[in-house]
């Protein structure tokens, strides 16, 4: 049995799916709560449950649906060790998903579009800025590319005006800034940085 998060925007954000015998299906979200998304974010090392979603909030799954009314306590070590329904009258409109506090997102502020801007970090309930002491030409490529926001045109310097700073490296081009090397709150590769930026030359939708 594995486990894994989908159409989410990290690994650690997304619908929840069970692999079973060869076969990915999915969890119903009948009495989904965040006992249940606890044991999903822990078993894959993202940290704990910051939101327990249904609804198909992460768009629909396909295959079976494997699991119905999860019951976990919140310490169990894997999904399929808490009591849950294995019949189910559910469709994949109410496929379970989780957001865990390792979840990183990002967004431009302040720019013309949602393609130009200061970086911002939501990671662990908060947003913050990005440090630009480390901040070249392939981490805010990595960054353009995940906002589909085509190549860097431009990176501006900003003031930090958030609490929390983050800092990446990437040492090659990732899918995100999630997969690279990153600092979080840590004054050394920080200090006297400025906020970072990008211009993308794409379009923000």
């Amino acid at each position: 049995t594995a486990l894994r998060l989908a159409g989410g925007r990290s690994r650690c954000e997304g619908r929840v799916e069970l692999e079973q015998e060869g076969t990915w299906g999915t969890v119903c979200d009948d009495g989904w709560d965040i006992p249940d998304a606890d044991v999903v974010c822990r078993q894959l090392r993202c940290g704990r449950a910051v939101r327990a979603h249904g609804n198909a909030s992460f768009g629909r799954g396909h295959g079976p649906i494997l699991r119905d009314e999860v019951g976990c306590e919140g310490h169990e070590r894997h999904l399929w060790e808490c009591p849950a329904a294995l019949e189910h009258d559910c469709s994949h409109k109410e496929d379970a998903g989780v957001v865990c506090s390792e979840h990183q997102e990002w967004r431009l502020s302040g720019g013309r579009d949602g393609c130009a801007g200061r970086v911002e970090v939501f990671f662990r309930g908060t947003w913050s800025t990005v440090c630009n002491s480390t901040w070249y030409e392939t981490e805010a490529t990595v960054l353009c590319r995940t906002l589909g926001c085509g190549d860097v045109l431009q990176r501006p310097a900003f003031q930090h005006t958030l609490p929390g700073k983050m800092t990446y490296m990437c040492d090659s081009p990732q899918p995100s800034l999630a997969q690279c090397r990153w600092v979080f709150n840590k004054s050394a590769p920080c200090y006297q940085s400025w906020a970072a930026g990008v211009i993308c030359n794409g379009t923000g939708s």
